[in-house]
């Protein structure tokens, strides 16, 4: 058997293990790429841990520890509130706002995990608090993302317009940021109606400090009581030191990751370091609140990916499709690689990738290279919301401990889907009629 199907097999028996043993499965993924990688593919440790993502390792560290310590001191039920005040307790608008605002960031050059990193905290902790359907929440703000992240001055714009312009086919900047923009939305109203969305059509809270927000740590009579972390709180709606400098944090945050391109782990890691070092009393708990079964299961699964695109699984894959006679059914396949493959490794990667194997095909002039360039794009982006991406990842370890197997479970289920369904109406969409 060959290395690319022997890398495949591999992967199949790692989520079949993971699922009928209830194993963590990055666990079983770091099992699986140590013994084919050694034992099979004479890979050594440097090989082997070339794959490991230790980016994406410090943003989920870095991003869930600092919104653990906003949790902790009240800076998240601070927000949330803001939030009901804004929309006049209209509940039905907060996920829409949180596209709209990721989307915003995206276009204007944020970095699709950066801008996922700001906004799904903040939302996922909204949802949880006001019974809005988790997957609702975080699809909608992974959703916004890719809505913005194809404009000609974001990041997966600009990468793919600048493939497409070295490899001599044409280009439209405008109909791919556009088509995207349009997708998404038009997505993002089916999660809406899908996932209990109507519900919250007939739903308001008070839009005036809810005292019943801080509950759990008040005694109800707006007096202050030692809360779960070893430290007095005041009402939800006022700002204290801790607040304000964890505000002030976030704010760096978004500047420093969205205007400055500083790394977003390693920034909010710095972040989350300063307020433990300023507040240990409170924050000392906050470490154990990091999601480390997602930090395994993610980096598990994306290592072992690398492990397949160093034995050249990925690009024969690709290469294997390009040279399909059927016109349609290689743009299909192309599209469907795209998004199997973005589901659990770089989407900004993907398109570098897969762009250049399909100009062979395109040249050949039996489908639009706009058309089928848009198709690809859309595929390998929304299925972003797979937990093994950098932004379903976010949200998984977003999401409230007890609501975050059960969102891990929908954002599988969805991403998985979405491979499937993402090429499928996209390649009817703009490569079947030759519109484009």
């Amino acid at each position: 058997m060959s290395p690319e199907a022997l890398s495949i097999v591999g992967l199949v028996l790692v989520f079949l293990f993971a699922t009928v043993r209830s194993v963590n499965m990055g666990a079983v993924a770091f099992l699986g790429a140590f013994l084919l990688g050694t034992f099979v593919f004479g890979k050594t440790e440097d090989d082997l841990f070339a794959g490991f993502p230790g980016d994406l390792f410090v943003v989920l560290v870095g991003v869930t520890l600092l919104f653990a310590i906003a949790r902790c001191n009240g800076t998240v039920d601070w927000l949330i509130q803001a939030g009901v005040r804004a929309v006049r307790g209209r509940i039905a608008l907060i996920p829409w706002v949180m596209f709209l605002v990721t989307s915003l960031l995206t276009a204007v050059g944020a970095v699709v995990p950066g801008a996922v990193a700001m906004m799904a905290p903040i939302g996922l902790n909204f949802a949880t608090r006001h019974g809005i359907n988790p997957m609702l929440m975080g699809l909608l703000v992974i959703n916004g993302a890719s809505a913005g992240g194809f404009s000609p001055i974001s990041i997966y714009g600009s990468t793919t317009n600048g493939v497409v312009e070295r490899s001599g086919l044409p280009g439209s900047p405008v109909t791919l940021w556009v088509s995207s923009l349009l997708f998404n939305t038009l997505l993002s109203l089916v999660v809406f109606f899908l996932f209990d969305g109507r519900r919250l059509l007939r739903r308001r809270v008070d839009a005036e400090p809810a005292r019943r927000a801080e509950k759990d740590r008040t005694d109800g009579g707006g007096s202050t009581v030692t809360g779960a972390a070893g430290v007095t709180d005041t009402d939800v709606t006022t700002l204290n030191a801790q607040r304000i400098a964890t505000l002030a944090g976030l704010v760096v945050l978004a500047v420093g990751a969205l205007a400055l391109e500083f790394d977003v782990g390693l920034l909010a890691l710095s972040i989350a370091t300063t307020l433990l070092l300023l507040w240990p009393e409170t924050t000392r708990t906050c470490v154990s609140d990091v999601a480390w079964p997602t930090v395994m299961l993610v980096c598990g699964v994306v290592t072992y990916v690398g492990l397949m695109e160093s034995v050249g699984t990925i690009d024969h894959l690709g290469e294997s499709v390009a040279g399909i006679g059927t016109p349609l059914l290689a743009a299909f396949l192309i599209c469907l690689i795209g998004g199997g493959v973005s589901a659990f490794a770089s989407t900004t990667g993907i398109l570098g990738a897969l762009v250049p194997l399909a100009v062979p095909f395109l040249y050949t002039g039996q489908v639009g290279a706009v058309g089928l360039i848009t198709a690809l794009a859309i595929s390998a982006s929304v299925v972003d919301s797979s937990p093994f991406s950098t932004s379903g990842a976010l949200v998984v370890a977003s999401t409230p401990a007890e609501a975050r197997d059960a969102t891990f479970r929908g954002l599988m289920v969805w991403g998985m889907s979405m491979i499937a369904i993402a090429p499928l109406v996209s390649c009817a969409v703009f490569v079947l009629p030759g519109w484009l």
